[in-house]
């Protein structure tokens, strides 16, 4: 009932304003600027060049029982799904990289999509993020917070050799360059995952890096930052800084919403923020025996929403990606300047070294398993497949 009550839900509130407004201002999208009276067709074509993950319907039960539709409930799985493919994409294809209806596209994007796609298999499925996310107290169907989706995107990385992200959640408003730096530059668990890591990049981009270059060298960072900026309602203190988080170049932009409606937000227009809605009911995609994804689905095609920022949820996850350790000093650097220096009230701290109180960093490690999230999750299922079978032969 609950499901069949969302699944063609389209939300529509008074603070919503599809049509941009005739305006001097500038809008500013994950770290580009645009100008609507010169370039407005411009600014369409870099929101629609975002990937979209909506929710999703007819896909194979996730957990072999449980739900085939993610309405209703996966609208923060999703926008995490959303900020995450804009980290990939940056680090495939380039935040310059534009999509065009019937294009043809790269291998890299078509391996970006099919990371996301609604398979037990795929790295960063619905099926793998709401498994992941029982370990977080969540069980499958029930809906997450933006603090609990970055937590799992940080434990399914780990399982991701291809993209080979270092991914920081930061931990009481505070980002710590240390830790980073020591998790960027870590060396790779074993011998073994190096060549095989090494191997999968050159298939992958068809580059020969050797395995020093992609597996000792700075790993690309995605950094997230779960933030409180209010009790009930966003404080106003903080409304310039978070703007200026938009205005960064390494800005994947931020997740949040309103409660129990995420949406995931990519700029802003004055005192409104822009975002991609997830709160679309779609058919399951799968990938054609080519591995090409029909991709239609997965951009937004027409004028993305706007909502006054006051409205927003003050819990929220801002995004940043840095490809290089000089993209991350750059980062430090626009921080110290734009939010640190300017506020009396700071929207998050940056600390140099690892406060001395907390408990000892570890840079997360794949466990020890042989397979993939993906392969485990299958092999359960074929675990219970064979228990079947043998209790009906003991009959």
């Amino acid at each position: 009932a609950v499901l069949s009550r969302y699944e063609n839900q389209i939300t529509i509130l008074s603070d919503y304003l599809e049509e941009f407004p005739e305006t001097d201002e500038p809008v500013w999208i994950l770290g580009r600027q645009h100008h609507l009276n010169t370039d407005k067709s411009k600014l369409l074509l870099d929101i629609s060049a975002r990937l979209w993950f909506t929710y999703r319907r007819k896909f194979a039960p996730i957990g072999g029982t449980g739900p085939s539709s993610d309405a209703g409930w996966g609208c923060m799985l999703r926008c995490g799904q959303m900020m995450l493919a804009q980290a990939l994409i940056c680090r495939h294809l380039g935040r310059d990289w534009q999509w065009e209806k019937h294009k043809k596209q790269p291998e890299e994007y078509h391996r970006i999509l099919r990371c996301f796609l609604d398979r037990k298999d795929c790295c960063y499925s619905i099926h793998q993020m709401a498994q992941m996310g029982v370990g977080e107290g969540k069980s499958i169907g029930e809906w997450f917070g933006p603090n609990t989706v970055a937590q799992v995107l940080k434990k399914l990385a780990l399982f991701d050799e291809w993209n080979s992200l270092a991914v920081y959640v930061s931990m009481d408003n505070t980002v710590v360059i240390e830790d980073i730096k020591k998790m960027c530059w870590s060396p790779p668990q074993s011998g073994t995952a190096a060549h095989s890591s090494a191997h999968l990049h050159r298939s992958a981009l068809g580059r020969n890096k050797n395995a020093a270059g992609f597996c000792a060298g700075w790993k690309p960072l995605l950094l997230i930052i779960p933030l409180r900026l209010g009790i009930n309602h966003i404080n106003p203190v903080y409304i310039d800084a978070f703007k200026e988080c938009f205005k960064m170049p390494q800005s994947l932009g931020a997740l949040g919403g309103k409660p129990n409606n995420a949406y995931y937000f990519i700029g802003f227009l004055g005192n409104e923020l822009i975002y991609l809605d997830p709160h679309t009911t779609q058919s399951f995609v799968d990938s054609e025996e080519n591995g090409t994804v029909d991709d239609q689905s997965f951009h937004c095609q027409q004028a993305p929403h706007r909502m006054k920022i006051m409205n927003l949820d003050p819990s929220v996850a801002l995004g940043f990606f840095c490809k290089e350790e000089c993209d991350f000093d750059n980062w430090c650097s626009l921080v110290q300047k734009e939010i640190l220096k300017q506020q009396s009230l700071r929207m998050f701290e940056l600390v140099q070294k690892h406060p001395p109180h907390w408990p000892p960093f570890i840079p997360p490690a794949k466990p020890e398993v042989t397979t993939t999230g993906a392969e485990l999750i299958e092999s359960t299922d074929k675990l219970f497949e064979l228990e079947e079978e043998f209790e009906i032969l003991s009959v």
